[in-house]
């Protein structure tokens, strides 16, 4: 499989004439291949929106290297590098430049030189896809904030990209909202071999990716399977990181005796608490 993007020994700070000062991401490298589902998470402070940024060329680091699609990335082919990616942050507002919805969506695909009929087409499908192709005439600044950011999350996706970034992008939504977003995500990776990388500190969301990646003061703290991160359950919550709602109570209730597996979700949990009554 194609490596659609690598980081080697990549430090950054925003204060590079303050020797003294941290490194806002120091000594982080990862690989990633095509189709892959990488979840960075953290607390605030901890790195991972700058790390993002990193990825994409909004900053370029001060040591080590960063490669998109097999070429290091440079600001000679920045904007080649970037017409294959999307990326959406956690406040749309800082987004939109367009006077309505459908002209703020196709603002991307123009810049990339699509053509008018293909665009309008993208435009119309990319908002359906987050269900606010009914929209289309509004202006963005009297949505709310989770329409807000479907329409941003609709501009990535009408760039068919093949790398997704998501900066916290599910945060303004509410649990439907976010359970659609992600259906609409999970269904274009398995259509398409979209590669997703997710940076967020909702550790239900990081269950869906085949790599976790913990940052903790700049640093990649841990890197595995789900299974293998939340494994480290007490390490994660002395970070401040909450545990999925199943393997907390997985915990609990082994700590009062019940026979159960580890795991991280409900379903299994529920099937666990059935087999262990069952046994009984």
């Amino acid at each position: 499989m194609e490596r659609i993007l690598s980081m080697e020994d990549i430090r950054f700070t925003y204060t590079p004439d303050e020797p003294d000062q941290p490194y806002a991401v120091d000594g982080v490298s990862l690989g990633m291949q095509q189709g892959e589902w990488i979840a960075v998470v953290g607390h605030n402070g901890s790195g991972k929106s700058t790390l993002a940024r990193l990825m994409i060329g909004l900053l370029f680091p001060q040591e080590g290297t960063v490669g998109l699609f097999g070429d290091t990335l440079t600001e000679e082919n920045l904007w080649d590098k970037r017409s294959q990616m999307g990326m959406v942050f956690q406040n749309p507002d800082n987004q939109f430049v367009g006077a309505t919805v459908q002209d703020d969506v196709a603002f991307a695909l123009e810049n990339n030189g699509i053509p008018f009929k293909e665009m309008t087409v993208r435009v119309q499908e990319a908002l359906a896809q987050v269900k606010m192709d009914g929209f289309m005439d509004h202006e963005p600044q009297h949505l709310s904030g989770g329409q807000k950011q479907r329409v941003a999350i609709a501009g990535a996706l009408a760039l068919k990209p093949r790398l997704l970034i998501l900066d916290e992008a599910t945060s303004m939504l509410d649990p439907q909202g976010r359970e659609e977003v992600i259906k609409v995500i999970l269904e274009l990776r398995e259509k398409t071999g979209l590669s997703v990388i997710s940076i967020t500190h909702d550790l239900e969301e990081a269950l869906l990716a085949d790599r976790i990646i913990v940052m903790n003061r700049g640093r990649k703290f841990a890197e595995g399977t789900p299974a293998e991160v939340f494994a480290k359950g007490e390490e994660l919550t002395a970070l401040g990181l909450d545990l999925p709602f199943a393997a907390r109570m997985t915990a609990l209730l082994r700590d009062r005796g019940l026979p159960l597996r580890e795991t991280m979700s409900e379903r299994k949990l529920v099937e666990s608490l059935w087999t262990s009554r069952s046994n009984g």
